[in-house]
């Protein structure tokens, strides 16, 4: 029997637009490092790795949570995860406040880091009222709540200024914890848990929903979402920092500018699951890897300038010509803008493939595919805290993604040519291949 029978459209709006609301509050939550840390930074005078790491730090507990926050959500549903999760995550936020030591701050860090957690728990939860045909669009309404970030670097940096860090924290734990209450109380449990209830089945045990971790498919799945989240999650904390000290903007400016970057990056994921429901979550993936290379090869580029030795003078002395290149602050707000948007239609084509894959195990596949992704988020910022310090280019951060990009671009393609060939060479050319669920034997 369909467990999607009797379910209604409000049902799946109200399903929908709460699981949104709760998961911008806990993304909004997860980032508040890339303002506030900031001042931590200044406060404590840390050098770049050391600020590096703080940031990273909140983003390895939303990493690592994932795979056992996503089986549980299987098995107890998000109705009970996800505002279980939110009200312990604003107590670790409402402490966070307390602390005075850099080693507390990164163990308070920690606990904020459960706030990332979240998105997987909306996504097992959200694709349970979504058909196939649908929840491509449905994932990708959810995931824009990525949005959180946007409205820390928007609003955080004018919040600090008025009422300090501390009370930042305060206010945030205290939103959250009101977020996790609305949730409960609104919400219903899935058609699954419904179903389960009413006909008296239990869940699929942790090591049968862990099973599907074998397929090599979910794996490639996980290092497309290290870029595309990974470094969303990277920049959305890294570019404040990189506002400031590279074009010396004030940190409300460089909370704008950074903004301006994760609000794309966010809102458009919904595009993107739209776009992969209709032409397929390859050419998605095409799209966003070929345009995200453009755009950081640009964005490499250091400020440089140059000395030509031009033609003499007319009295035979020496002349010089000087010269100078590099990315105007407005030029490389716009390369961000881009960057970010087809970041998010990445980001929603690579989580349409789970739930059509792997519709019994969408929350163990999606924790790991979401712990992969947001790991990139960990260790790409303490990455470019060091890379920063040894090189003292601004825009190495830069060329290590453009090298990242490159390598997994021609991965995806060698392997996809690869599949194409040797499963369905009549069928090589169909960007509609990579929804289709494997063979039993698919590499």
């Amino acid at each position: 029997m369909n467990h999607l029978s009797g379910v209604t459209r409000g049902q799946q709006n109200t399903a929908l637009g709460l699981s949104t609301l709760a998961f911008t509050v806990c993304f909004a939550v997860w980032t508040i490092f890339s303002i506030i840390g900031v001042q931590i930074k200044e406060d404590l005078g840390l050098n770049e790795t050391q600020f590096g790491l703080l940031v990273a730090t909140p983003v390895l507990t939303g990493s690592l949570s994932r795979i056992f926050l996503g089986v549980w959500t299987d098995q107890l549903g998000g109705r009970i995860m996800l505002p279980l999760q939110m009200i312990i995550t604003s107590v670790a936020v409402w402490l966070l406040a307390t602390v005075t030591t850099y080693e507390m701050f990164l163990v308070a860090a920690l606990g904020l880091g459960l706030a990332g957690g979240s998105f997987i728990i909306g996504i097992a939860y959200v694709s349970r009222w979504f058909d196939a045909k649908h929840q491509g669009t449905a994932l990708g309404i959810f995931g824009a709540g990525n949005v959180g970030a946007a409205v820390t670097n928007f609003g955080a940096p004018f919040l600090l200024l008025a009422v300090g860090w501390q009370d930042t924290a305060r206010i945030y734990a205290a939103v959250l914890a009101a977020t996790a209450i609305l949730f409960y109380v609104f919400a219903k449990e899935d058609p699954v848990r419904q179903e389960q209830k009413r006909t008296g089945t239990k869940p699929a045990s942790a090591i049968k929903q862990l099973e599907p971790l074998k397929d090599i498919q979910v794996w490639r799945f996980a290092t497309y979402y290290f870029f595309v989240f990974g470094a969303f999650v990277a920049f959305a904390s890294f570019l404040p920092r990189y506002y400031v000290g590279a074009y010396g903007t004030t940190l409300a400016m460089a909370g704008v500018f950074a903004g301006m970057y994760s609000l794309p990056g966010s809102v458009f994921r919904a595009l993107g699951g739209w776009m992969s429901d209709v032409w397929g979550a390859r050419f998605v993936m095409y799209l966003t890897f070929i345009v995200s290379l453009v755009v950081l090869f640009i964005m490499s580029y250091p400020e440089t300038s140059y000395v030509v030795k031009g033609i003499p003078n007319a009295d035979g002395s020496e002349r010089l010509i000087e010269f100078s290149f590099g990315i105007p602050l407005w030029g490389f707000v716009f390369l961000s803008v881009i960057l970010g948007f087809v970041m998010s239609l990445g980001k929603a084509a690579v989580y349409k493939h789970i739930p059509v894959y792997f519709p019994n195990n969408v929350g163990a596949v999606g924790g790991l595919v979401g712990m992969i992704g947001g790991l990139g988020g960990f260790i790409l910022p303490i990455s470019f805290g060091i890379l920063l310090d040894l090189t003292h280019v601004w825009s190495v951060v830069f060329m290590l993604m453009f090298a990242i990009v490159g390598v997994s671009t021609i991965w995806m393609h060698i392997a996809i040519q690869r599949m194409d060939r040797a499963r369905h060479p009549e069928l090589a050319k169909d960007t509609h291949l990579s929804d289709v669920p494997p063979l039993p034997d698919q590499s």
